[in-house]
């Protein structure tokens, strides 16, 4: 560990205390059969039977279990009726290539990781990996062959899989929850990721998440109730947000602890909102209140610039700022943006990655955090998972980061009892 990151352990200790709070009101645990029923499925997809069954072994002496396959349409045809936790891709397949696999996945809204694997040219293996973000994968750099049982170690153990519990089962057996039933029944949650503040080195705020704890299917992530989401359960879900994160900051501030949330929220349910009102019934009375920072995508607000700006001016008067997520994702027009009164640009998580090691990443985010603070506005960085990719954006001026290097987002009571321990 470097020693610009290890200040950075020791300034916030954020993971070790998380560990070592357990989570006060833990998802029920399944029966050991069912629990065993559910280990987490890991495909394999190289033409060389030789590297599948290696990687293969190396996966079931971790306690996932692990299909392989020497072809795309094997693959394909399998992916059909089980969704894996992690595949394992090799670019070329014999007849077909990774490109072909990639497509597929994103058509069926594939949330698990995907790892490319190759002993072909990286820039290649580069290109490939961007293709796969584009469609919205979760992509891990790249493996080059060959590779040691750690590295497959490396990438199940970084793996999110926590955050979609059903990777591994049976697609004829995903469930789904419906948004108004999970808003009328009170299982809907917000929980926190903090971000930390790279120059100082210190808490700047947290984001808020949303998060469904099902009675009987546990913590489910926001794909298992957001996809056929209405638009007024997206209105009553935001002012749900809204309206618990500016109660949570209340309860924080007792404690005396001063942060800053932002929140996602799209730009519709703000319309549809009765947002003076809102602000006005829930807004804290207390003078040391930050505000609080709604998060809307790149890719809205290009739709309607006069719109974004009407509802960031109104908002501004009541203590509440933009900020523009994913932003490069949605390549809008960067003239436009004079036009739009914004507090924070996000640095889409597919650019912050690696951006310690690739040079057009590292390029994009100079280029973003320089815009931002040509706009007076701070530059944050989501997706932040390496200690190099931390060290490279303070090296580029980047203000504000958050990611699983930090922390992951979390209950609201581990949240608060997290900072309590850390004040202790």
């Amino acid at each position: 560990m470097t020693r610009a990151f290890k200040a950075y352990e020791e300034t916030l200790s954020l993971r070790d205390l998380a560990r070592q709070t357990p989570d006060p009101e833990p998802a029920s645990t399944p029966p050991p059969a069912q629990a065993a029923a559910l280990r987490p499925r890991v495909f394999v997809i190289d033409d060389e039977e030789g590297i599948c069954k290696f990687v293969c072994t190396a996966i079931s002496s971790m306690d996932y279990e692990a299909d392989y396959f020497t072809s795309a349409p094997l693959a394909l045809r399998a992916l059909k009726h089980c969704s894996p936790a992690v595949i394992f891709l090799d670019i070329a397949l014999g007849g077909s290539d990774a490109v072909e696999v990639i497509r597929m996945l994103g058509q069926c809204q594939y949330r698990g990781v995907v790892q490319l694997m190759s002993g072909t040219n990286p820039e290649i293996l580069n290109d490939v990996r961007r293709i796969g973000e584009r469609h919205k994968l979760i992509m891990r750099p790249p493996l080059t062959k060959p590779f040691r049982i750690d590295a497959i170690r490396k990438v199940l153990e970084d793996a999110p899989i926590d955050q979609w519990p059903d990777a591994g089962r049976p697609v004829d057996e995903k469930l789904s929850v419906g948004l108004s039933e999970a808003l009328k029944r009170g299982w809907l949650e917000v929980w926190y990721q903090p971000k930390l503040n790279l120059i100082q080195r210190k808490f700047a705020g947290a984001e808020g998440l949303i998060r469904c704890r099902h009675p009987e299917l546990g913590v489910l992530p926001p794909s298992a109730f957001l996809p056929n989401a209405e638009a007024r359960e997206l209105t009553d879900l935001t002012q749900f947000v809204i309206v618990t994160a500016l109660h949570d900051w209340q309860v924080l501030a007792k404690d005396g602890f001063n942060l800053k949330f932002a929140v996602n929220a799209p730009i519709a349910a703000l319309t549809d909102l009765n947002l003076p009102d809102l602000i006005r019934a829930n807004t804290p009375k207390d003078g040391k209140w930050p505000g609080l920072i709604l998060e809307v995508t790149e890719g809205e607000v290009a739709k309607d610039i006069g719109l974004a700006h009407e509802i960031a001016t109104q908002l501004s008067i009541y203590g509440i700022s933009l900020s523009i997520d994913d932003f490069g994702e949605g390549y809008s027009s960067f003239a436009r943006l004079r036009d739009l009164p914004f507090a924070e640009l996000k640095l889409d998580a597919s650019f912050v990655k690696n951006a310690s090691q690739d040079p057009k990443n590292a390029a994009i985010c100079q280029a973003v955090i320089e815009l931002a603070h040509s706009f007076g506005a701070l530059a944050v960085a989501e997706g932040l998972e390496t200690a190099a990719d931390v060290q490279a954006l303070q090296r580029m001026g980047c203000d504000i980061g958050q990611g699983y290097v930090f922390a992951r987002p979390m209950p609201n009571e581990l949240f608060t009892a997290v900072l309590r321990k850390r004040a202790a």
